[in-house]
């Protein structure tokens, strides 16, 4: 008889996204969740980890700089170099930055002001745990709620990104084209989101757990929730995966 699937959602002082986040696991993907405080060192037996968004240790020094050292993200960073499935959204793709699990960095918006707003993304990779039941080119609209999202990365990181589609969403307009205009943070190339280069973790920016429920008017996010939960349930190799 195959164990019920569990995914494990950190909870740091600061984190404000998790109840978010247990809800779509439990009423969205219909799986188990764990909530794992940041003073843990090790996971319990769980199929996913999400860093959930929010204003970690107050966002002091930069985002992601002190949560980056709790005990819990050296077992985060275990369970993904063991293959584990991670996925960060917003202050959580920050902590992944800092804690050098995906490539680059995030500075202040563009505008040095807050942005909370829907925006559209495009999709640019649907070979990921995280985008299977998603079309190429597909575009969603999703929420977002941060002050420093502005992604960077040097010409060489952006190059290697590029070449092994590890850009999975871009900031665009409704009908799918990639502007300035389009762009909320000033984000580097419009990027909304990447995974690693081996596809198991993702930092994304927008918050899907916030449009997964028809109650909320909008259920875009619910294909990336039920993507995860397809791999989670397929137990399909995330290195098969990407090689398709």
């Amino acid at each position: 008889m195959t164990a019920p699937l569990r995914v494990g959602i950190l909870v740091f002082p600061g984190s404000n996204c998790d109840r978010d986040c247990q809800y779509a696991v439990t009423q969205v993907m219909g799986t188990k969740a764990d909530f794992i405080w940041h003073k843990e060192s090790t996971l319990p037996q769980v199929d996913a980890v999400i860093i959930p968004g929010g204003f970690s240790y107050g966002d002091y020094l930069r985002t992601g700089a002190i949560a980056r050292f709790s005990p819990v993200m050296a077992a985060v960073t275990r369970f993904a170099e063991a293959g584990g499935v991670v996925l960060g959204i917003c202050n959580g793709f920050q902590i992944l930055l800092e804690a050098g699990l995906l490539p680059g960095a995030m500075l202040r918006n563009r505008s040095l002001s807050f942005v909370c707003k829907d925006i559209h993304v495009r999709i640019e990779s649907t070979d990921t745990p995280f985008t299977r039941r998603c079309k190429p080119g597909q575009v969603l609209t999703l929420p977002i709620a941060h002050g420093e999202g502005n992604y960077y990365a040097d010409q060489a990181t952006l190059t290697r990104l590029k070449a092994q589609n590890q850009v999975i969403a871009r900031y665009c307009t409704e009908d799918g084209k990639v502007t300035l205009e389009a762009n909320p943070n000033g984000s580097l190339d419009n990027i909304a989101g990447i995974v690693n280069d081996a596809g198991n973790i993702l930092g994304l920016m927008p918050h899907p757990e916030r449009c997964a429920d028809a109650l909320l008017g909008n259920e875009d996010g619910r294909l990336l929730l039920l993507s995860l939960l397809d791999s989670l349930s397929s137990r399909i190799p995330v290195s098969v995966q990407r090689a398709r």
